[in-house]
């Protein structure tokens, strides 16, 4: 099994709690390459609630397929506040979705800063009619599974909060 049992129980909830109120969800990952768009797929029935995820791992994907400006990735630089935002609204400009979620961050062990050090992720989420959420995560360098974990169990909070 891919996912604890802990994980897959969060993602069956949110499913339910967005199939009763008829929402779709799109996914837009970087850091987690997908992982969230795999659990929620992981659970049986969840076609009728997710609707697509998008794989945006290099800042080219994140302009092709969600439309984040160039210039925002410049000035802000991927893992950014600014850019998950606009992640998190391009995934539902791109699909049918209700409600999305986007992740952007430092997984390690490589590829940190003092600004921006490992473990630092951005999680945004957005609904349909506007609404948009953001929070930043401090995971620390506690190795590249442990945060590309979490991060998907955050995002899947951050979803059932704004569902």
């Amino acid at each position: 099994m891919i996912f604890s049992s802990d994980l897959r129980a969060k993602a069956f909830t949110l499913l339910a709690e967005t199939r009763a109120k008829n929402l779709k969800i799109a996914t837009a990952e970087s850091c987690t390459g997908g992982l969230i768009a795999g659990l929620l797929t992981e659970i049986a029935g969840s076609s009728d609630v997710f609707e697509r995820g998008f794989v945006t791992y290099s800042n080219d994907a994140k302009h092709d397929m969600l439309g984040v400006r160039q210039s925002l990735l410049e000035r802000h630089g991927a893992v950014s506040e600014e850019v998950a935002r606009a992640m998190a609204q391009g995934a539902l400009e791109h699909s049918q979705a209700t409600l999305s979620v986007a992740v952007t961050g430092i997984a390690g062990p490589g590829g940190g800063t003092d600004a921006k050090p490992v473990g630092l992720v951005h999680i945004a989420a957005a609904r349909h009619d506007g609404a948009v959420t953001h929070r930043v995560f401090e995971f620390g360098d506690v190795g590249r599974t442990e945060i590309r974990l979490a991060t998907v169990e955050a995002a899947l909070e951050m979803l059932s909060a704004l569902a």
